[in-house]
């Protein structure tokens, strides 16, 4: 039986390669670092570790789904996607119920809001030969994401955070915005490289796997540091 090896000179595969390695080395660091984390922080690492241990998993099948066939692994990076970017919006909702009451409702509208940006983003990508849904889905996802970002810049999540937010909570809030907002927008970026003007499949996923390995480790450290900070855990202990 012939047995498919990667080829050292195929970037993509060994990007995919480089990002579930890189995955499984933050899923160990954020585990460890729980001990030092006190109260809700310390559920914040564990989602940070569930983040990046999910997509290491992903990222070695998608690895091989890839050498095997020379296609884009569409359907398990979406499956990724929809089970770790709702576990970053968990991140948004514990950083707040750490220093307030937080109603229910925001935790679902941010929710709702990040199921309707991937569903929309899969819809369109297994829809490529049809410019009307792959454009106009992406429009759609890109609308949702929008008003993920007007939550934390301007609705019920910022305000919170602003008037009731701890040194560290700000810090950690501040910083997570910036990725939704900054490095989420790699993964457009990548869908319109990828599909505009006949497309180029080797490079979406080139900027994809970038995307994942800023955001999902990136998201993790930003709640590693605020969660081990010293303000953290004086509030956590008082």
């Amino acid at each position: 039986m012939d047995v498919l090896l990667l080829d050292p000179r195929d970037y993509v595969g060994v990007s995919f390669w480089i990002i579930s390695a890189a995955m499984v080395a933050a899923t160990f660091f954020f585990w460890v670092e729980r001990d030092r984390a006190h109260g809700k922080w310390k559920t914040s690492l564990t989602v940070a570790a569930m983040v990046t241990g999910i997509a290491a998993i992903h990222y070695f099948y998608m690895r091989d789904v890839w050498v095997a066939t020379g296609t884009s692994p569409t359907v398990f990076r979406y499956v990724d996607w929809l089970l770790t970017v709702p576990l970053q919006i968990i991140e948004f909702y514990l950083i707040l119920t750490a220093i307030a009451v937080v109603s229910v409702g925001l935790f679902w509208r941010l929710l709702v809001a990040s199921l309707v940006m991937l569903i929309a983003g899969y819809l369109g990508e297994v829809n490529p030969s049809s410019a009307l849904a792959l454009w106009g889905l992406f429009v759609i996802g890109t609308v949702a994401w929008f008003y993920i970002i007007y939550e934390v810049f301007a609705g019920e999540a910022s305000e919170i955070n602003a008037s009731q937010g701890t040194v560290a909570s700000k810090k950690a809030f501040h910083a997570l915005r910036l990725i939704v907002t900054v490095g989420w927008s790699i993964y457009p970026l990548g869908y319109i490289y990828g599909y505009a003007a006949g497309g180029d499949i080797a490079a979406l996923n080139i900027i994809y796997n970038l995307a994942d390995f800023v955001n999902k480790i990136a998201f993790g450290v930003v709640i590693w540091a605020a969660a081990t900070s010293d303000d953290a855990n004086q509030k956590a202990r008082a």
